[in-house]
């Protein structure tokens, strides 16, 4: 009898029509449990072979729920009286229930995604044809687009590939690695390059502020160390607000002048 098929069999089109009808005529879940189990693997490999063309940030196990139900679907409403087989019927709903799932869940509209598809296969036949990778303007030529409309094409591809910062760009048996793990630091100070130059900057500036007279870096103290305003400054050396502010002017002046030569180390360490 058909009931008696294991569900680790695979089966051919005429044992799966046979089963399909006696879940039809008794309604028995475990005859249908049964289809389902034997079309499984299908539905991975649908799912593996989507995820390969079309990279998702979401859970495989997601998809495979989504072509399961797709394939339980797909027992329910099979007829053969339209000609084709449980297994085709199978592959077409299984298959369309993932596209619309992966296109749920891109940002990106089609229109871009044949964008990005066109651009990557020119670039590949470029580089068959020629051994070499094809600059933008051959690129946009080989496309019949505009380098401008190229470019901004590229541009929007990038903006709509959003990833989560704790994708796993690297994993196995020794080493875990998430995406924000490959990310250039912004510590500056673990920047050996930068911390000399800050390093070099700062000495510089102190030989400089040691040039000034002692009015004039005892009111730099006040305004930029103590943060004082200027009246407070005034009242501290016994002077008025204009009178502060004529100090203030100079010593800025003077500090340009002798860092002249030092404009662009002080500017690149901020």
């Amino acid at each position: 009898m058909q009931s008696s098929i294991t569900s680790r069999e695979r089966l051919s089109p005429e044992g799966s029509l046979s089963l399909w009808r006696e879940y039809k005529e008794t309604r028995d879940i475990r005859v249908r449990n049964r289809l389902v189990m034997s079309y499984a693997p299908l539905v991975k490999y649908i799912v593996y072979r989507k995820l390969r063309e079309v990279p998702s940030q979401c859970e495989v196990e997601d998809f495979i729920a989504c072509g399961l139900e797709a394939l339980i679907s797909a027992i329910d409403r099979y007829d053969p009286v339209k000609g084709a087989t449980l297994e085709q019927y199978a592959w077409t709903r299984i298959h369309g229930a993932v596209l619309d799932e992966l296109r749920h869940l891109d940002w990106a509209p089609r229109s871009l995604r044949r964008w990005e598809r066109d651009i990557s296969r020119a670039r590949e036949q470029f580089t068959a044809i020629h051994g070499r990778r094809p600059s933008r303007q051959e690129l946009a030529d080989s496309l019949c687009i505009t380098v401008q409309d190229l470019r901004r094409r590229e541009d929007d591809i990038v903006v709509c590939d959003v990833t989560s910062l704790n994708k796993l760009v690297i994993s196995d048996d020794d080493t875990t690695v998430e995406r924000l793990d490959t990310l250039a630091g912004t510590d500056v100070d673990g920047d050996p390059e930068g911390a000399a130059m800050r390093s070099h900057a700062k000495a510089r500036f102190r030989r400089a502020f040691e040039t000034l007279p002692q009015r004039e870096r005892e009111v730099a103290v006040l305004l930029y160390v103590k943060d004082l305003t200027l009246r407070e400054t005034g009242e501290v050396i016994g002077v008025s607000e204009s009178r502060v502010c004529q100090i203030h002017t100079r010593l800025k002046r003077t500090l340009k002048a002798e860092l002249s030569d030092d404009a662009q180390l002080l500017a690149s360490v901020g």
